[in-house]
């Protein structure tokens, strides 16, 4: 959907002047209004400053973005207007806003996130928002965004008819990560630059967090010369059966777009075969075994990642109600006013899921659709414990996270080696299997794995806990909270990353002093790159060339966001300098954390989760340190550059 199909020229004002943010919002209401977009303006406006109250929609860079869904907007629509003085939004970098667009969303899907993502990538061109904030009429403004609207996404350009020889594209491929957010993208962008470059027609299907966007189709699927997966967990590939695909990791899709497109070119990639007696070799062949476990794994984790984090955030709401009443912390916190127990219940319950969503997804993506139902009963029976003893867990310790990778792991695996037992069937009762066969064993394999397992794993994830007591009682932890916050930043959202994150939920699923302690070393160390990053580039200018500079000011509010993708391309420009530089802040801020005895009671948000930090002021203080310490180490391995590039 492209942003001037959304905008009319009567929803834009040139020149505006609100006296304050309140006004700005009435204005850009009223040329909704204008346009014939809403059903109901009061209920419209309501919708808007609901978002408000949550937090400024101000992006920073004099931008900002109000938006709301609301069952008062008749269609997808925006209103925009430049403010030449600048208008107070409470931006996160403290400039004020000069050019501001307001989105009404229907309630139906998620149009304004799309249009929200297409925004962004137009936006964070800074040349491109000073023409627009200097647009002389509304004309010339649509006129802006539709010339840049062609160059940044041409393949929505309906071919000339005169050159059908370039019908088609040569290449296609598909991005993903697990959380399916910064990295999704940024290889998709670095794969269709390098496909111009090179004057190779390219497609690249993203399945982010809103699900799958720009998919490809059939017809070209059949008609490419080959298919890139560059994707740190499981795609859809049985639709590229007979087709050369080349697989790989995401990060792989960001440094190395015109070498993956090469080998398509080539003829280097394998032609795939999506017949399971094959082991789908193709897409293996260019896997080593860890990547395809680290795939099986993120799988599960992106899957889960949505139950963390509103389960999470749910129940810290929680723990501020009754903290904000005066209720004692003890036992019962979080669960003594009415109001707190229903955020606690529901967090809860969100919680609940998250094991069993893991283990469901690893499975799958081994299995395949049977393996869902071995996955999320195993991780249901890791997360209660139950044994062959006492089968109705009453008196049992859960095996917990441990638990719940294990029975993804194995039991996708055993459910896998019968399937393979199972191909020797009559054929006759091929329609049984999945409907009957399948289930029925993996249930039985699951249920016997796992009351055989969950005694030990019981005894190891205490063990991990108890150490966990031991590292703090005998001032240890910090050494804990050094390597987690290291392990955040060294390969800033990779296998690394990763693991410590899903340690840290993990540990806060236990509701302990140290597991909201580990989750505070691990939100601090994804904080600090950015922050390094864009603080050497303020303060050691000469480090840094034009572009570097000018776009140091968005990791700002992306380290404040707890973004630490936000690092990555001034990893990939220098990556012996910036990688050791950010791992040593976010090991300080991340050790910092643990030694001033700061807790997190949610799994993500950065500084918008503040009053869910215990002693915030010190974990800002250790934030702010480790920032600087990473600046420091960027000074002193960076050398100053001779000119800008």
């Amino acid at each position: 959907m492209r942003i001037t199909d959304l905008l009319k020229k009567e929803g834009i004002r040139i020149g505006a002047a609100p006296a304050d943010k309140a006004e700005a919002i009435e204005q850009l209401i009223a040329l909704h209004d204008a346009c014939g977009n809403l059903i109901d303006t009061a209920a419209y406006r309501e919708g808007i400053l609901a978002r408000e109250d949550m937090g400024t929609t101000a992006i920073g860079m004099e931008i900002a973005i109000p938006h709301a869904k609301s069952a008062a907007v008749k269609a997808p629509a925006l209103s925009a207007m430049t403010v030449p003085a600048g208008v107070d939004y409470g931006s996160p970098d403290g400039l004020p806003a000069k050019l501001l667009f307001m989105i009404a969303a229907t309630t139906d899907g998620d149009v304004h996130m799309e249009v929200l993502a297409r925004m962004m990538q137009l936006l964070m061109d800074m040349d491109f928002t000073e023409k627009l904030k200097n647009a002389g009429s509304p004309e010339e403004f649509l006129a802006l965004i539709d010339a840049k609207e062609t160059e940044k996404f041409p393949d929505e350009v309906k071919a000339a008819p005169a050159k059908p020889e370039k019908k088609g594209y040569r290449v296609l491929a598909v991005t993903a990560c697990p959380t399916g957010i910064a990295h999704t993208y940024m290889a998709a962008e670095a794969l269709a630059k390098a496909g111009e470059k090179l004057g190779i027609p390219i497609k690249i299907e993203t399945n982010g967090s809103g699900g799958v966007k720009n998919q490809l189709t059939a017809e070209e699927i059949a008609n490419c010369d080959g298919i890139i997966i560059a994707a740190d967990k499981s795609v859809d590939t049985a639709r590229f059966d007979g087709k050369p695909v080349w697989s790989t990791k995401v990060a792989d899709g960001i440094h190395k777009p015109e070498e993956l497109i090469n080998r398509i070119m080539n003829g280097e990639a394998p032609v795939f075969k999506a017949d399971k007696k094959a082991e789908n070799t193709a897409a293996v062949g260019s896997e080593s075994f860890g990547r395809r476990l680290y795939k099986h794994l993120m799988n599960g984790v992106s899957h889960m990642l949505p139950f963390v984090v509103a389960g999470g955030i749910f129940i810290a709401i929680a723990f501020l109600i009754d903290a904000a009443c005066g209720v004692e912390m003890n036992g019962d916190f979080g669960t003594v006013t009415p109001v707190a127990a229903w955020f606690k219940a529901m967090g809860g319950y969100a919680f609940n899921f998250m094991l069993p969503i893991l283990a469901g997804f690893i499975a799958m993506s081994i299995a395949d659709r049977p393996g869902f139902l071995v996955g999320v009963v195993g991780g249901f029976l890791a997360s209660n414990g139950a044994t062959f003893a006492d089968p109705f867990a009453a008196a049992t310790i859960p095996s917990g996270f441990l638990g719940a990778l294990l029975a993804g792991f194995l039991a996708g695996w055993l459910l896998k080696l019968f399937e393979r037992l199972c191909d020797r069937l009559p054929r006759a009762i091929e329609g049984l299997k999945p409907v009957l066969i399948y289930p029925l064993a993996g249930l039985g394999i699951v249920a016997v794995m796992m009351c055989a397992v969950n005694p030990i794993m019981g005894v190891i994830n205490n063990a991990l806990s108890d150490g966990l007591l031991w590292l703090n009682e005998h001032n240890l932890g910090v050494v804990l909270g050094c390597i987690l916050g290291a392990m955040m930043s060294i390969d800033m959202g990779g296998p690394l990353n990763k693991a410590a994150y899903v340690f840290g939920t993990g540990m806060l699923a236990a509701a302990t002093t140290e597991g909201y302690q580990v989750m505070a070393s691990v939100m601090i160390g994804g904080m600090v790159p950015p922050l390094a990053i864009a603080l050497s580039t303020i303060f050691f200018k000469n480090r840094w060339n034009a572009d570097e500079r000018k776009n140091g000011v968005v990791n700002i509010v992306m380290g404040l966001s707890f973004i630490t993708e936000g690092a990555i391309p001034y990893a990939a420009a220098y990556p012996l300098k910036v990688i050791p530089s950010c791992a040593i802040g976010s090991a300080v801020a991340g050790g910092l954390s643990w030694l001033f005895n700061c807790t997190l009671m949610a799994p993500h948000g950065g500084i918008f989760v503040v009053p869910t930090i215990g002693k915030p002021l010190l974990y800002l203080l250790a934030l702010a340190i480790g920032a600087v310490v990473g600046m420091l180490m960027l000074a002193i391995l960076k050398r100053p550059i001779k000119e800008d590039k």
